[in-house]
């Protein structure tokens, strides 16, 4: 990778795509593509605020087959830990 720093402009924030398709705001500036156009004109409170859903149905799907593999593995070290002392004597 290169050691070199992006400008400024063409940095882009760390934001879902779902948020970042196409925003209206009340400044009338839009964000495209995940990048924002930001104007100071915009109130800190503003009364319309996008709502956002998230779908974490894979993520738990992934941290179940985890969970299920470490169990697995623990239970094997258990039993490993008494079948191996009778083996090896």
């Amino acid at each position: 990778m290169s050691k070199t720093k992006k400008a400024k402009k063409l940095r882009r924030p760390n934001i879902p795509l779902a948020a970042a398709s196409i925003a209206q705001h009340s400044s009338g500036t839009t964000a495209v593509g995940g990048g924002l156009e930001m104007s100071r004109d915009i109130p800190a409170s503003r009364s319309e605020s996008a709502q956002v859903t998230f779908d974490y149905t894979h993520i738990r799907k992934d941290l179940a087959r985890i969970g299920v593999l470490a169990g697995s593995f623990i239970a094997i070290l258990v039993v490993l830990s008494f079948v191996l002392p009778l083996i090896l004597k």
